[in-house]
């Protein structure tokens, strides 16, 4: 058997016996509808969502202030970092502060920028902003740090300018963990996102789960949380996917470490 036909199998084997245990379990221990519903009640729900369009404009929303939450805050990460890691004195006047602003439970601040920033698209794409910068800025400094000292030596003994020992030594040598950041970003961007809309939003799967919620409609609930899901699976397919272009000289886009299927 293939490794491609493997990789869609296994997983597709996984949802078939979660779904028929869930249904079993559902039925044998007569749980409530409107505590678990049955699977069918599930899908007759994504039917009509997805049928009527009614959750489009909530998935749309949610979607635009994960990306562009995402994209800022990574792009600023980025610079900082390579900041950071170049000039230790700049670390000595940033550092800290980073850390007290990662060390800040950004729940609490949502309140605060919807005051700043209203209850719009901005609040929720700043929060989400705020939440991807650490993780990602932690990797590009720790990436750009781990470069070959040796090379790094080498590129200096031939008088090569400070960017250009950036550019041909350190970033190649770090993009992994740049990447490893951007996949631990999206997966927090998404909670972010959904986080702000909780706090005060009208559109967004976060609003239609605590819209959903007030009037007991579960499983409208179920189909958000299905969907949030996808759209974090998506979105980090497409990062692992860009990775394996890009960073192609480290063998299938891992980030160092032992993958899964290596262990077996």
């Amino acid at each position: 058997m293939s490794e491609t036909l493997k990789n869609w199998l296994y997983p597709t084997l996984t949802l078939v016996a979660f779904v028929t245990l869930w249904d079993v379990s559902v039925r044998w221990l007569g749980v409530p509808s409107y505590l678990v519903p049955l699977p069918g009640s599930v899908a007759q729900a994504f039917w009509t969502v997805y049928g009527n369009g009614s959750i489009l404009p909530h998935l749309a929303a949610t979607a635009t202030e994960t990306m562009l939450g995402f994209a800022i805050g990574s792009c600023v990460a980025l610079v900082v970092g390579i900041v950071v890691a170049e000039s230790r004195t700049v670390e000595r006047f940033v550092f800290p502060y980073v850390v007290a602003l990662q060390s800040m439970p950004k729940v609490a601040l949502a309140p605060l920028l919807i005051v700043w920033f209203g209850f719009g698209l901005m609040s929720k794409v700043v929060l989400v902003a705020l939440i991807c910068f650490f993780p990602m800025f932690v990797n590009v400094v720790t990436g750009l740090r781990a470069a070959r000292q040796e090379l790094v030596d080498l590129y200096r003994a031939f008088s090569a300018a400070r960017w250009q020992i950036l550019w041909d030594v350190k970033i190649p040598s770090a993009a992994g963990a740049i990447f490893a950041g951007l996949q631990v970003a999206l997966v927090l961007a998404l909670l972010g996102a959904v986080v702000g809309e909780f706090v005060a939003s009208q559109q967004g799967l976060g609003s239609l789960i605590q819209a959903s919620s007030l009037s007991f409609d579960v499983p409208v609930m179920f189909v958000c949380i299905i969907t949030l899901a996808l759209m974090g699976l998506l979105a980090s397919s497409a990062v692992r996917f860009a990775q394996r272009r890009i960073v192609f000289w480290e063998g299938g886009g891992r980030t160092g470490g032992t993958t899964i299927n290596e262990r077996g």
